[in-house]
């Protein structure tokens, strides 16, 4: 029967810009298991680290009166917004191939009057921790980055994959055979969104906890140079939800007026010297009339 567990690494003090996190990670790593030898990180483990510290690290702190400014450069496409009495809210598709509100930049767990962006590329980001960590321990490590995301016609948010390393990133079951022996042709299972979810359950944005060890799944764990994160990102033609309502509205307003202002117009007919069908078909002439009853008064 397969089992999984999930637990939080304490011991990670506030980060700043510059810090060392495979040397702050790792330190953490070895008093848990001092303090709890059960929880000793061991080969096969996958570690899950929320993008705030690796972006406080990096340096991705802009003061908060840059915030809209930041979203903007953040931003590759406005994918929807709506205006409401507290501003606007948008939805857009970032530098990092997300589709987010607010680009991502939030303004929880840093200190008043600044906000933290994204880290420029969350993959790499996760390539240099995970290899620093397996270097330190001496085994192979998996590694996620996650923030907190919304989903579309879902309530609140969970937590997801933004960058990975050393990690087979899905479950590909299509060509395969369900419990009752019918094939399976869509089923692929994103399993670093499904442990980024569940190392937030025991993590999260109030407990100072922003590391997670979850084990049981060593049979995902795979070389440095697995493709990450940015590649469960769905793109261009295979994006059925490419635009907001509103967006697509405007779109096709703009298109339907381009279509109209390039299309030729109809000419008009142009008057024919020669008798048509229809003239010929009229009746005589008023005074042919008139002539002809003339000759019969005679």
């Amino acid at each position: 029967m397969a089992r999984i567990s999930a637990w939080g690494v304490p011991g990670i003090p506030e980060i700043i810009k510059g810090d060392d996190l495979v040397a702050l990670i790792g330190k953490a790593l070895i008093e848990q298991a001092v303090a709890e030898p059960d929880c000793a990180v061991q080969a096969g483990d996958i570690l899950v680290v929320t993008s705030k510290i690796v972006s406080k690290a990096e340096g991705m702190q802009v003061p908060a009166q840059d915030r809209e400014r930041a979203i903007a450069e953040d931003t590759v496409r406005v994918v929807a917004e709506r205006i409401h009495p507290g501003g606007v809210t948008r939805i857009v598709e970032t530098r990092q191939g997300l589709v987010m509100a607010a680009a991502g930049i939030d303004m929880s767990n840093v200190p008043e009057g600044i906000a933290l962006r994204l880290p420029t590329d969350p993959d790499a980001s996760a390539r240099t921790l995970c290899a620093g960590l397996r270097e330190t321990f001496g085994f192979d490590l998996g590694l996620i980055i996650t923030d907190t995301i919304g989903r579309p016609w879902r309530v609140g948010q969970t937590d997801q994959a933004i960058g990975a390393a050393g990690l087979q990133l899905t479950d590909d079951l299509r060509g395969a055979n369900d419990a009752n022996g019918r094939p399976l042709h869509v089923t692929q299972a994103v399993i670093a969104d499904e442990i980024a979810g569940a190392a937030d359950l025991v993590k999260g944005k109030t407990t100072n906890i922003p590391v997670a060890i979850v084990r049981g799944l060593g049979h995902f764990v795979r070389d440095l140079d697995t493709p990450g994160a940015r590649t469960l990102t769905r793109t261009g033609d295979d994006d059925m939800f490419r635009f907001g309502s509103a967006e697509a509205y405007r779109l096709g307003y703009q298109a339907a007026l381009a279509e109209q202002n390039t299309s030729p117009r109809p000419r008009r007919r142009a008057r024919s010297a020669e008798p048509d069908a229809a003239t010929s078909q009229s009746p005589p002439k008023a005074e042919n009339r008139s002539s002809s009853h003339k000759g019969n008064a005679l």
